[in-house]
């Protein structure tokens, strides 16, 4: 009996010390992204795989990371409208987008969520495709890191360059080069407010040439992107004057 409690002590003590491990190093990836730039993400590998697997040739990686200076302002501001209007004042989560989600969603119809700026950032670098509880507490600890340890500026940044705005399409300089031959830095209101109007569903829907879908939700994003609250130091970045 008293070498099984000792077998027993020494793989919970062997449990422990491996979970301390994992979350150091949680901590020490996520403190490394607040200055390195990530060469791709979690979603863009799975992607990948999965273009592998099911031989899909007409699949192709498209990515490039560009600096928040070289990003039209419209583009953040055009996302933000689109997915995360509390982004500059939550803190990483919007327990009232939440709330309003679950009454909706108990009511029945379409199922609306509620996943702020910040938890994307979460899942598209770290987190696999899926649903899980498993998944969704690996997605609020890692939520709860970005927020602690990197500005919202820097949330943002990363956010425009790892989401997904097409099939294989991911940041807003790779989305600008294949819908519209630009760059990030040179995108219209009209142009950035149109790849928000994809994210829900950017496998589903196009920018260039956008559905009646993507028009309506466009011109929705454009009504609601001067009054959106930006963060601090992307807030005083100068407007880019250019036709809509």
């Amino acid at each position: 009996m008293a070498r099984r409690r000792r077998v027993g002590a020494r793989i919970l003590r062997a449990l422990l010390l491996a979970g301390l491990a994992c979350v150091a190093a949680s901590v020490l990836v996520v403190l490394m992204l607040r200055r390195v730039d990530p060469p791709g993400s979690m979603m863009m590998l799975e992607a990948r795989i999965g273009a592998w697997r099911n031989d899909d040739a007409r699949y192709r990686h498209r990515y490039r990371w560009v600096d928040m200076a070289q990003i039209s302002p419209h583009a953040a501001r055009a996302v933000i409208a689109a997915e995360d209007q509390n982004f500059a004042t939550h803190p990483g989560f919007d327990f009232a987008a939440i709330r309003k989600a679950a009454e909706h969603n108990a009511d029945g119809g379409a199922v609306r969520g509620a996943s702020t700026i910040s938890q994307q950032v979460a899942k598209n670098l770290f987190l696999w495709r899926g649903r899980s509880w498993l998944r969704k507490g690996l997605e609020a600890w890692f939520t709860v890191l970005i927020e602690v340890l990197w500005p919202k500026e820097r949330i943002l940044e990363v956010y425009l360059n790892v989401a997904e705005f097409g099939h294989g399409i991911y940041g807003v300089e790779a989305a600008a080069q294949a819908y519209w031959g630009k760059s990030a830095r040179q995108l219209t209101r009209s142009q950035a407010a149109t790849l928000a109007a994809v994210l829900p569903n950017p496998r589903r829907y196009r920018a260039e040439p956008p559905s009646p879908y993507v028009q309506r939700r466009r011109d929705w994003i454009l009504g609601q992107m001067p009054y959106v609250e930006m963060p601090a130091a992307t807030a005083g970045v100068p407007r880019v004057r250019e036709a809509r």
